[in-house]
């Protein structure tokens, strides 16, 4: 077989750099004897970091519900609105870093973006040895740790240009779906480090519980993650961002409609994860639920690889979606019944079948993007776009049970107001995609 023009002009022995010159992935020859060791390598490493990101940005749901155990005399709208700072602000950095990679190129936006977590790991992590701090001291720090939210985006934007069209989906799968997997992992281990005593490293504990190890242990990972990205990560030239582009899909009426689908699949599934520890502790303090936590997380990530899968199999993401949402109304409805007869079996097997139909809908309501967007740059815009506005679900949740606490005594309407929200997307889906005559199969 004769050599492409790409191969001829790197030559038998290319350094790395000639060869990420010369990136040509849909060039076979070029992909198979060069590109693939690379592209896994950069994948490998970002899913990682990926997850990490997922780790800090909703490690502090598994600190709150235990801060007025040791010293601290927090209100409940206090406590939820520090568990929703960190969603405000990884949704709204979400708009920006997208166009990191392009700007400063990806391994660098990787290395920098996750070397920034270590100053909340540190500051929090001091802060939570001292009753004494304010507040308002928990405010700036917790939201300085909403920073890894948004690393999703610059994430995402970096590793698509890796890998053939061919393996795109599932180099971007991955790098999304095992990174939400981050959520559950610190619901894994941050009951073990409450408790493990590790006093002669980070310091004593208070009634037996050891707050600050959830902070600096995380540190040591992060550090190591640093050399992984400088070692195996590459900048990649690509196009260099054009923000007023963005403007061309405001005034689309889909995109918005996909905005409201997808923050109910992910905007649910990351405020839930984020409001679960606190929800449980105010509703069923009776309840040893520490070790249980991260099952839902688990679940909501897990699954979303194969909602993403069965929408393609049925040629369908909008079906998928729809009977997902039908199943989700279901499951919240009868959390808050589980909730009102204060039945805890009730109320975490439904909220479990909830995370599950949270995958579910992300998979299969990601896929459909691409098919209503048929210009691969707006859908490419679209994607990042919804994945931005559906992450303000990390505050919007954990505030309004907060919210619903103080103005009612109970969670309640937090959760009238969630099933309203979720029935109103059945109806949208069903409109405008679902339904025979809608004029778009997606």
């Amino acid at each position: 077989m004769a050599e492409t023009s790409v191969m001829k002009k790197l030559g038998p022995n290319p350094t790395r750099k000639e060869i990420l010159a010369n990136w040509q992935p849909e060039d076979t020859e070029f992909w198979e004897k060069f590109g693939k060791k690379i592209a896994k390598e950069n994948l490998y490493t970002s899913t990682w970091a990926l997850v990490l990101s997922f780790v800090v940005w909703t490690l502090w749901a598994t600190i709150a519900a235990k801060l007025n155990a040791v010293g601290f005399n927090f209100t409940a709208d206090q406590l939820f609105t520090l568990a929703a700072l960190p969603g405000l602000v990884g949704a709204t950095g979400r708009l920006f870093y997208t166009y990191l990679p392009g700007l400063i190129g990806g391994r660098n936006s990787a290395f920098i973006t996750t070397a920034l977590l270590l100053f909340p790991l540190f500051g929090l992590g001091r802060a939570l040895q001292d009753p004494t701090t304010s507040y308002d001291t928990f405010v700036i720090l917790v939201s300085f740790i909403g920073i890894a939210g948004a690393n999703f985006s610059a994430s995402m934007a970096n590793i698509g240009f890796f890998f053939p069209m061919r393996e795109k989906g599932l180099a971007l799968g991955i790098n999304a779906g095992v990174g939400n997997l981050g959520v559950s992992l610190i619901y894994l281990t941050a009951p073990l480090l409450l408790g493990w005593n590790l006093s002669g490293l980070f310091g004593p504990g208070v009634n037996g519980l050891y707050v600050q190890n959830v902070c600096y242990f995380w540190i040591i990972p992060t550090a190591l993650t640093l050399v992984l990205i400088w070692k195996f990560m590459d900048n990649l030239p690509m196009p260099k961002p054009n923000p007023k582009a963005m403007f061309s899909i405001f005034g689309n009426k889909h995109t918005w409609l996909m905005c409201w689908i997808y923050t109910c699949g992910f905007g649910s599934f990351i405020g839930f994860s984020a409001a679960l520890g606190l929800l449980v502790s105010k509703e069923f303090p009776e309840v040893s639920f520490s070790m249980a936590a991260f099952l839902g997380p688990f679940i909501g990530a897990g699954i979303r690889p194969v909602g993403g899968w069965l929408a393609d199999k049925i040629n369908c993401g909008s079906r998928v979606t729809l009977i997902s949402l039908f199943i989700m109304v279901a499951a919240a409805v009868v959390s808050l019944l589980g909730l009102q007869a204060h039945n805890f079996v009730m109320f975490f097997a439904s909220f479990l079948l909830l995370f599950l139909t949270t995958g579910f809908v992300n998979g299969a309501s990601f896929r459909m993007i691409p098919y209503i967007f048929k210009d691969g740059g707006k859908s490419s815009l679209v994607t990042g776009f919804t994945a931005a506005i559906a992450a303000y679900g990390a505050f919007l949740i954990p505030k309004l049970f907060g919210w619903s606490y103080a103005a009612f005594g109970n969670v309640y309407m937090a959760f009238y107001i969630l099933i309203a929200f979720m029935v109103s997307t059945i109806v949208v889906t069903w409109y405008f995609y679902d339904r025979k005559g809608s004029g778009i199969k997606c």
